[in-house]
Formats: structure tokens, sequence, C-alpha cells
């Protein structure tokens, strides 16, 4: 009885595991982002953010949101990291989640963090929460369909290892790169500053937009059981690289508007 209680338990734990690696960008991606976003803060945003994070990087906590996903203190936050959209529908139209979504999350972390009486504990966990947000909504399956969780549910193999569609855009095709983070920032598409501008000044809806397109792009031509491997990679790895980018570049020009609102006009 003991040994079955002890496979159960062990069960159970690889199942949590498993879940929650299928449901975010995956550490790599988003502390490129953070890195990125770090590198484009304007001087008063950066003491802003080191008061707040006492030091800590935006790389360092941006895979916050998802490590106090195992507190049930948290579970309240779990639809805060996507949202489901059907494929010929744009968020302004879908059916809303009452208890909120990714796009909904943003907007609040970003209202704490304007409000002058918000105590510095709350300015300092809605921050952290931001910094991953912004990382998820440009993983194209964090705007997926509902029917299929987000590409959950749509099996494939990665180089004959069984994997899912959401788990592959997560982290299947970024760690196949075989990068450190730091390596990998380095390594994102070189823009202008006019390029950069462009990224930077879109709003929110935008980004729901560009990551859902291509999410509907990808469920095309990556049916269930697909088997993937190098030519998927190399057609892929720049949506990927420019998706991190765009995250990085917008969660500095959204710190940018809350802690330096003059330099933004």
């Amino acid at each position: 009885m003991r040994s079955y209680s002890s496979l159960i338990i062990l069960f159970l734990f690889f199942g949590t595991l498993q879940n929650t690696y299928a449901e975010v960008w995956g550490k790599t991606g988003h502390r490129v982002i953070g890195v990125i976003a770090q590198k484009h803060l304007t001087p008063k945003a950066t003491k802003q953010v080191n008061t707040l994070l006492g030091g800590m990087s935006l790389a360092f906590v941006s895979t916050y949101a998802d490590e106090i996903r195992s507190d049930d203190r948290y579970d309240h936050l779990a639809p805060w990291h996507y949202v489901n959209i059907d494929q010929n529908t744009r968020y302004s139209e879908a059916e809303k989640n009452p208890k909120g979504d990714i796009v909904t999350a943003i907007q609040s972390c970003i209202e704490v963090l304007k409000t002058p009486t918000s105590s510095q504990e709350d300015k300092t966990f809605h921050l952290k929460l931001l910094v991953h947000f912004i990382g998820d909504i440009h993983q194209p399956f964090h705007a997926g369909r509902k029917e299929d969780r987000g590409g959950n549910s749509i099996d494939l193999f990665w180089f004959g290892k069984r994997t899912n569609l959401h788990r592959l855009w997560d982290t299947d095709l970024i760690e196949h790169y075989n990068m450190s983070y730091s390596e990998l920032a380095a390594h994102l598409p070189k823009l202008t500053n006019e390029q950069k501008n462009d990224i930077m000044a879109a709003p929110i809806l935008d980004w729901v937009k560009q990551s859902q397109d291509l999410a509907n792009t990808i469920y095309d031509k990556t049916p269930q059981g697909t088997r993937l491997g190098y030519v998927y990679h190399y057609q892929n790895f720049e949506t990927v690289r420019k998706q991190l980018l765009d995250a990085g570049l917008r969660l500095a020009a959204t710190l940018n508007t809350i802690f330096d609102p003059a330099d933004n006009g």
C-alpha cells in the first residue's frame, strides 16, 4: 500500500511539472525579454525599477509569476497568463473570462504601478507580474484557441520526442538553439532606432493581434501528430527571436511610460 501511494505521489508530482512547463515561455525566453527591457529603460525608470526590486534585474524576476503558481494563494492568477480567442474573432469582440485574462492582467498591473497610493509591496508584486505577463502575451499560444487549450492538446514529435504545440513554442524551439539567455539576448535581430520606436509604440491590442495571427498561421502548418525537426526549427526560429525582441522592447516602453512619463511625451 505504501509503495502504491508513493507511485501516485510521484505521478502527480511529475504531472504538475509537465503542466507548468507547458504553460510558460520558458525561463530562457522570459530572461531574454528581461535583459532586452533592462537595456532600454530610461535612467529614471531604471532607478524606480531598482528601488522596487531591491536591485534584482528584470531577467531575475521574469519567472516569478510562474514560480508562485504552486502556491494556492495565487490560484486566482492562473487565467492572467493567457487569453483564448476564436480563430476569426479579435480580442475586442471576444467573450471575456470573468476571472480575467492576460490583457486585463497587464492593465491591472500598470494601474497599480501608476497609482501613488499603492504600497511599495503591492507595486513590487505587480511589477514582477507585469514583467512576466508582457513576455507571455508575445508567445503566440498565449493567444491561442480555447478548444485545444492554446495548443496544449495538439500532440507533436520534436526530434522524435513527444511534445505539444504550446510547449514547442514555449521552450523546445528556444532550448534547441543551445544558448544561455544572455547569449541569446546578444544575438537577437539588430534594429534601427526607427524600427525600435515603431515596435515600442504599438498598443496592447496590437500585441494580442500579432500573437493571435502568428498562432493561426502555425496552427495551419502544424496539425496533430506532426513530426518536426531541423527544418521546422530553421523555418521558425527567426519568428521566435522577433517575438522575444518585441516583448523586451515593449516591456521597456511600458515601464518607461509608468516611471518616466515626461520622457515619453
